[in-house]
């Protein structure tokens, strides 16, 4: 059981420093990558290393990257048989850790490595699934409030496909860990929480007045 719960750790996923913020618990790993919105891929460009950013979903233990056809890492996965070795990041910064001296600032923060060969998704059906994915990821239950892509728009978008076997999260919490000698200072300290908050939707200006706002725009929220 408790290898079903947990990520076996390996060189790759353990960090240098701070190893006792480091978690392996799916559920800490699976909601990160579930709240955040953006995650960045990088891979070993023609030219050097290569980071960009990109939407994602996750589908039980496999991570779909969404791309162009005709964006680097899904034509470099598209000559890699093996797979396209890629480090995937994903960061939610939860707050500012303000210390008394330079050297203590810090951030509130809850992050994802996952490494591995990302392979290129080729079946359609698995394509449409990994799509439909990415776009509740955006908003649950979007994909079934729009049009899916016909075979051109199909056939020009591109999927990566990451299984998740080598993930490590990290994560800092609480406040600014001044030096005692600091602590007479006169300077504020502590933590300025940030948070993601939606605005009011913004209707198109073609879109017919009396359509109503779905719900799960109205009470949009990331968590």
């Amino acid at each position: 059981m408790e290898r079903q719960l947990m990520y076996a750790p390996t060189a790759r996923t353990v960090p240098t420093r701070y190893r006792e913020r480091a978690r392996y618990d799916r559920a800490t790993v699976h909601g990160i990558l579930d709240e955040a919105l953006v995650c960045h891929v990088g891979f070993g460009g023609d030219g050097g290393p290569v980071v960009l950013p990109t939407i994602h979903a996750r589908v039980d233990e496999t991570l779909y990257l969404h791309g162009s056809t005709g964006s680097h890492p899904m034509i470099a996965a598209a000559g890699a048989p093996d797979g396209l070795p890629v480090c995937v990041t994903a960061t939610l910064v939860d707050g500012l850790v303000l210390a008394r001296s330079w050297m203590h600032h810090s951030m509130e923060f809850r992050s994802v490595v996952a490494v591995g060969s990302a392979r290129l998704v080729r079946d359609d059906d698995e394509k449409l699934r990994a799509l439909a994915a990415v776009v509740d990821h955006v908003a649950r239950g979007r994909s079934t409030d729009s049009r899916p892509p016909n075979a051109r728009e199909l056939a020009a978008t591109a999927v990566l496909a990451l299984d998740l076997l080598e993930v490590s999260a990290k994560v800092r919490t609480g406040g600014p860990v001044d030096d005692e000698e600091d602590l007479t200072l006169p300077h504020w300290a502590g933590v300025l929480p940030l948070t993601l908050q939606p605005g009011l939707p913004v209707a198109a200006t073609d879109l017919d007045p009396a359509t109503p706002v779905p719900p799960y725009l109205a009470e949009y929220r990331r968590a």
